[in-house]
Parts: structure tokens; sequence; C-alpha cells
């Protein structure tokens, strides 16, 4: 098979990598655009909720990931109280800080529920490359 081709297994297999280098570029598109066009307080809220979306979908994957490996050395479903814990630890966090955003500037919240959409503008992305490789390149 020539090198240009691509197996739809190579395919699949990055899709997690192309989502977290769609959410560096969107993130910095967001950055910039939020600063030209709305002013620093809701660029600096979109930068701390991209940066907090990030940071979760990559905890996220490594639990998941770890979860998995677990599994199958175990052979018995992984679950546990420190997963629950972790997985709540997050969103705590992300309460926390939507509440001292609050308090200091609305406008920035405005920001930062923004930013947490990254992740899914990002998969929205990559389903629109994906039917675009089905349809046109036929992977």
């Amino acid at each position: 098979m020539p090198d240009h081709i691509q197996t739809a297994d190579d395919f699949y297999e990055r899709v997690l990598q192309r989502i977290q280098s769609l959410m560096i570029v969107i993130g910095m598109a967001g950055l910039v655009t939020g600063w030209t066009f709305f002013g620093w307080r809701i660029a600096a809220g979109f930068t701390l909720g991209a940066a907090i979306a990030f940071l979760n979908f990559y905890w996220l994957k490594k639990v998941v990931a770890g979860i998995a490996d677990l599994t199958l050395q175990s052979g018995t479903p992984a679950s546990g109280r420190a997963v629950v814990q972790r997985f709540l630890f997050r969103y705590f966090l992300m309460a926390v800080v939507a509440f001292v955003i609050l308090t200091v500037s609305r406008k920035s919240l405005y920001g930062l529920f923004a930013g947490l959409f990254l992740p899914v503008t990002a998969m929205l992305c990559e389903a629109v490359y994906e039917a675009y490789a089905v349809l046109v390149r036929r992977i």
C-alpha cells in the first residue's frame, strides 16, 4: 500500500490527538477574537474557561484509559470511590472558578462559559472532518 494512503485504523487511532490539537487552535482563535471584538475581560474569561475545559478533557481521557487498563488486567469492571471523587472534584473546581469570576466581573463569566464549550466545538469539527474523509477520501 502506498505511503500516502491511510487505513481506517490509523485514521481513527488519532482521533483524540486531532481533537486536542483542534482545541488548542480553536482556543487561540477564540482568545484573539474575544480580545479583538469583546475586550480583555471576556478574552481572559474565555482563556480560563478554555484552559479548564482542556485540562478536564485531558484528565477525563487519562481516567478512562486507566479504568480500561485496570479492567483489562483484572478481568472485572473497575470502579471505585476515588474515581467518583476525582470526577466530582473537577466540577467543584469549575464551580468555584465560576463563582470567583462572577464576583469579579460578569463579562468574564460569559467568556468562561464560552471557553467551557471548547471540547464540544473541537468534537464537532472532528465529526465534520470524519464525514468529509469518509465521503470524499473513502477512508
